[in-house]
């Protein structure tokens, strides 16, 4: 009887034998290197860094916003905050907006009133205060010229918010001309 060599796994991504020497192992699969990729932003992927969904490979950042939990409150850092659907990701079938549902929020957590700049109710994790004001921090900024804001640089007249170069123009002393 001759002898047969073992035959060698099959990377699932381009179905060519994957040996030992370029092999990765993923999602209970032999991979080649470069074929072990995100699914959906091609992000080279190792052992640490891969999710696996119905036989496919993610990052685990694509992976949590395609099939993680949705909605306010949820998702790692400022994505979790922003304004993105998700549609970028491959994922078509539901909304990753910034706006609350309601459902996950207490009463405790909305600030009364809404933001002097957008009309949007301003929330405890997104609040910026000036002269008892409560503002979005993405709308505390210079109602003349735009220029963000912060306790060292705001100044206030008559319930807006001026950078310190604005205030003065408009409301510091006159020289006769």
């Amino acid at each position: 009887m001759p002898f047969k060599a073992p035959e060698q796994a099959k990377c699932p991504k381009c179905g060519k034998s994957v040996y030992a020497a370029e092999e990765r192992l993923a999602a209970g699969h032999k991979w080649h290197k470069m074929c072990l990729k995100c699914g959906l932003c091609d992000k080279m992927l190792d052992s640490t860094t891969v999710a696996e969904h119905e036989g496919l490979v993610y990052c685990k950042v694509c992976h949590a916003k395609k099939f993680g939990p949705k909605g306010y409150g949820f998702g790692g850092g400022a994505g979790a905050l922003s304004t993105e659907t998700g549609a970028q990701h491959g994922n078509l079938e539901c909304e990753m907006g910034n706006r609350p549902t309601g459902a996950h929020i207490g009463p405790s957590a909305v600030v009364e009133g809404g933001c002097p700049r957008c009309g949007a109710r301003v929330y405890e994790a997104e609040k910026a205060t000036a002269a008892g004001i409560d503002f979005h921090k993405t709308c505390f900024s210079c109602k003349s010229c735009s220029k963000k804001l912060d306790s060292t640089t705001v100044c206030d007249k008559e319930r807006e918010i001026y950078c310190k170069a604005c205030y003065a123009k408009a409301f510091g002393p006159h020289g006769k001309v």
